[in-house]
């Protein structure tokens, strides 16, 4: 377990895979997490999501990638979403992430920050990273207020990347490095 300020980052239980069914049938939630792949991310059966973690969370290799479910801190303790680092290149110290709060009670209350931070400190401190990225679309804009509240820069744009609801999104791309950092 990875202890935040507001959040606590715990390997991800069968219980906690099949709450994120929930999350990704919610139009909302999943067309934040998703922009134009909503399509590939909201239609997933329960049976799909069970396969999944069969196959892939409980073999997962740390050095190549991790997910966490994201819980509050606290006595009623409740877990609220996810957050992943992947792609993970040991020879430039660098790494992908995704997070997502599925429970909407929990969304614009720095949850989303506090594990964001969370997860870097520990991929800047115990990994010995140098450089953590992620991208979304263009439509999310809490997402990236959030992103560059944690430190992060737009790096680029890949224009017209994606298409959703009938138009095309820019794909936006954020990093940060080690040396820029501040928990």
């Amino acid at each position: 377990m990875i202890t935040g300020v507001k959040v606590e980052l715990r390997p991800v239980s069968l219980e906690d895979y099949k709450r994120s069914y929930e999350w990704r049938n919610d139009e909302e939630f999943a067309k934040m997490a998703a922009g134009a792949d909503l399509f590939h991310y909201s239609h997933v059966s329960l049976d799909q999501i069970e396969s999944a973690y069969e196959k892939e969370i409980k073999k997962l290799d740390k050095r190549e990638k991790g997910e966490f479910s994201i819980y509050t801190r606290g006595e009623n303790s409740k877990h609220i979403g996810f957050i992943v680092y992947r792609e993970i290149n040991i020879v430039s110290r660098r790494c992908t992430i995704g997070m997502g709060i599925g429970n909407k009670e929990y969304w614009n209350n720095g949850y989303g920050s506090d594990a964001l931070k969370t997860l870097i400190h520990y991929l800047f401190q115990t990994m010995n990273l140098n450089r953590v990225q992620l991208d979304t679309w263009s439509g999310n804009e809490r997402a990236i207020r959030s992103y560059q509240k944690c430190g992060f820069v737009i790096e680029g744009r890949l224009r017209n990347n994606s298409y959703a609801d009938g138009k095309y999104y820019d794909t936006v791309v954020l990093g940060l490095l080690k040396e820029e950092f501040q928990y």
